[in-house]
C-alpha cells in the first residue's frame, strides 16, 4: 500500500529459516520508490488463540477516513482458518511500525459447508451502495473454488452473502483472490473505493490455484452483488494453459494495490524457488517478489497489460543499442559479452518473409502453447522462428535461457507463440527446467513483435507484445554467472528477421537493508 509518502510491502515470512513453517509472520518493508527497501520489525506475529499457529495472508483496506486496517487469516489454536482485524497503533506514523489486533477477533469463522482449512486470504474491501463494506474470501464451497462474499456496516461484524461473488466448479481451492476495477480507456488505475461510482470500467476477478494466477474480466452490479464474466469461451478458471493468466511462468499468490500518488494500479507477485529445500537452507533464503508491475486494461478490452514500474529504470547503467540489423536464419549474435547477469533488454522484430510461416492443421485455440513450446524449443529449426534472446548464456552457449517467439499460420490467421525455454539453463541436477509458453495477441502483419527481459541472476521476467504476455522463470546457471554471463540475439528459423531496435542496459543493485 501507499500511505503518507511511503510504500509498504507486507509479506509471508518464516523468521526461523528458509523453509515453510506453521508459525508464519507478516514481514514488513518500506520504500519511497518501490525499488530500494528497508525491512522493519514484523507487523504481525502469532500471539493469540485466533492466530497462534500462524498469521497468514490478507489485505490492507482504507476506511472512509483514509485510515488503513489489515484483514488477515489466522490459524487458530485448533488449526482452523479464521479472519482477523488489526489496526495501526499510531495513524500519524508513516511507517506504521506497530499494529494492534482487535479485541473482537476472530471476526469471521468458516461458514457451514466450508472446510476449516479452506477459508483464507480476505481481499481489500470496497464500499457497497448501502454505505457498508464488502470483501471476498478464498476457499472451496459447494459451488467449487470460490470468492465468498461478505458484507459489514462497521468492519467488525460480517455477514456472508447467499452466493459467492464468483466461483468455478472446474477449479480447486481458491487462494489470494483479488477483485478490482480497471478503466476502459487509458492506463491510469482506479481506487476500489470509487470503482462502482465510475461507469466506464470493467472488473477483474483473480484467483490463485493449481500453482498459477488466473483472472477473468467482466461487469459488477453492486445492487445485486453480482459479478458476471465477459468470457464466453469457457476457458476462464478451468486451469488450462488457454485461460487468462497474469503470468504464464512461475508466479503465484499475487496482489494489486492502488497507488494514489501516481494514479496507477500495481501488481506484486511471489516467485518461489525451482531448486530443493536443501538448497534453500544452504543459501539462507527462499522466494522473492517480482519487480512491481503497473497493470491496466488493453485497448481491445480482452486482457490486462503489465509493465515494470518506471522506477526500475533508475538502476539502468551502460546502455548498448543497435537498429535495423538483419538476423539471418540459423544465426546467433553476441550482444553483451560478459557481465550480463543483471540486465534490462528491450528488442523488437520485423519480418520480411512472414508469408513463409509454418502452417498448423488445427484451430489456434485448440493448441496448447506450453506443449508447443516444449516440442518446438529454441533448438528446433522452424521458418519464422524461433527467434529472440539467449540470456544468462555461457561463452560456449552450452548453458543459456532462451526467450523467443515463433510465428505460425493457423487457418486464416497468424499466431504468435512466446516461449521461455529453461531446458539448457543449468548443468545442475534436481532443478526444475520447465519450458513455459503462451500466445501473444498481436497481428505480425501490422505490428512488430517486441520483448522486454529483466534479468537478475536467478530470475528472468519476460514481457512480450508490450506487456500483453508475461513469463517469469527461475534459473540457476553454473557457468553463466557474474562476469561470465553473456547476452545473445538468435534466430533458428530458416527465414531472416530484422531487429528493428535493440536496447540493453546493465543494471545496478537495488538497496535492501
Amino acid at each position: 500500500m501507499y500511505y503518507k509518502g511511503i510504500y509498504h510491502l507486507f509479506y509471508q515470512h518464516n523468521p526461523n529459516g528458509a523453509v515453510f513453517d506453521s508459525k508464519i509472520v507478516w514481514g514488513h518493508a518500506v520504500s519511497r520508490d518501490l525499488i530500494n527497501w528497508a525491512h522493519l520489525n514484523h507487523a504481525l506475529e502469532p500471539t493469540h488463540p485466533f492466530d497462534i499457529n500462524g498469521c497468514w495472508s490478507g489485505s490492507v483496506s482504507f476506511l472512509h477516513n483514509n485510515k488503513p486496517v489489515i484483514l488477515y487469516t489466522g490459524l487458530d489454536s485448533s488449526f482452523q482458518q479464521v479472519q482477523n482485524l488489526a489496526i495501526p497503533s499510531n495513524f500519524s506514523d508513516p511507517f506504521l511500525e506497530i499494529w494492534t489486533k482487535s479485541s473482537h477477533n476472530p471476526i469471521i469463522a468458516p461458514p457451514n459447508g466450508v472446510e476449516r482449512h479452506r477459508f483464507r486470504d480476505p481481499t481489500t474491501a470496497w464500499p457497497g451502495p448501502d454505505g457498508g463494506w464488502r470483501i471476498a474470501i478464498g476457499g472451496q464451497t459447494s459451488y467449487g473454488g470460490a470468492a465468498m462474499l461478505y458484507r459489514s456496516e462497521d468492519f467488525v461484524h460480517w455477514h456472508q452473502s447467499r452466493f459467492p461473488l464468483y466461483s468455478s466448479r472446474d477449479s480447486g481451492n481458491w487462494e489470494c483472490p483479488d477483485f478490482y476495477p480497471v478503466k476502459l480507456n487509458g492506463s491510469n488505475g482506479i481506487d476500489s473505493l470509487n470503482g462502482f461510482r465510475v461507469g466506464a470500467v470493467k472488473y477483474v476477478m483473480k484467483a490463485s490455484f493449481n500453482s498459477h494466477d488466473y483472472y477473468t474480466l467482466g461487469s459488477y452490479v453492486p445492487e445485486k452483488e453480482k459479478f458476471t464474466s465477459d468470457s464466453g469461451d469457457g476457458f476462464d478458471f478451468r486451469g488450462t494453459n488457454l485461460g487468462l493468466r497474469y503470468d504464464y511462468g512461475k508466479f503465484y499468490a499475487s496482489k494489486t494495490f492502488y497507488d494514489s500518488s501516481q494514479k496507477r494500479r500495481i501488481l506484486w507477485g511471489w516467485v518461489n524457488e525451482s531448486d530443493s529445500r536443501e538448497d534453500n537452507i544452504k543459501k539462507g533464503w527462499a522466494g522473492l517478489q517480482v519487480v512491481p508491475r503497473k497493470i491496466w486494461l488493453s485497448k481491445t478490452g480482452r486482457q490486462l497489460i503489465q509493465w515494470p514500474v518506471k522506477e526500475v529504470e533508475k538502476l539502468r547503467t551502460n546502455r548498448f543499442s543497435l537498429y535495423n540489423r538483419e538476423l539471418r536464419g540459423r544465426s546467433t549474435m553476441k550482444v553483451l559479452g560478459g557481465s550480463a547477469s543483471q540486465v534490462d533488454a528491450e528488442v523488437s522484430f520485423e519480418f520480411p518473409y512472414l508469408e513463409e510461416a509454418e502452417r498448423v492443421d488445427t484451430r489456434w485455440f485448440d493448441l496448447d502453447p506450453q506443449l508447443l513450446c516444449s516440442k518446438r524449443d529454441a533448438s528446433v529449426n522452424g521458418r519464422v522462428g524461433p527467434f529472440g534472446l539467449l540470456v544468462l548464456a555461457s561463452n560456449d552457449l552450452s548453458e543459456h535461457t532462451a526467450i523467443f517467439f515463433h510465428v505460425l499460420k493457423a487457418h486464416n490467421r497468424y499466431v504468435v507463440l512466446m516461449c521461455s525455454d529453461q531446458s539448457r539453463s543449468s548443468f545442475r541436477e534436481g532443478v526444475d527446467k520447465t519450458t513455459y509458453g503462451a500466445f501473444v495477441d498481436i497481428d505480425p502483419r501490422h505490428e512488430k513483435i517486441s520483448l522486454r527481459a529483466l534479468v537478475d541472476r536467478s530470475i528472468v521476467e519476460s514481457f512480450g507484445g508490450k506487456g500483453k504476455t508475461c513469463i517469469t522463470s527461475r534459473v540457476y546457471p553454473t557457468l553463466a554467472v557474474d562476469d561470465d554471463a553473456s547476452l545473445y540475439a538468435f534466430n533458428n528459423g530458416t527465414q531472416s528477421v530484422v531487429i528493428s531496435s535493440l536496447k540493453v542496459w546493465k543494471m545496478s543493485n537495488a538497496q535492501i537493508v
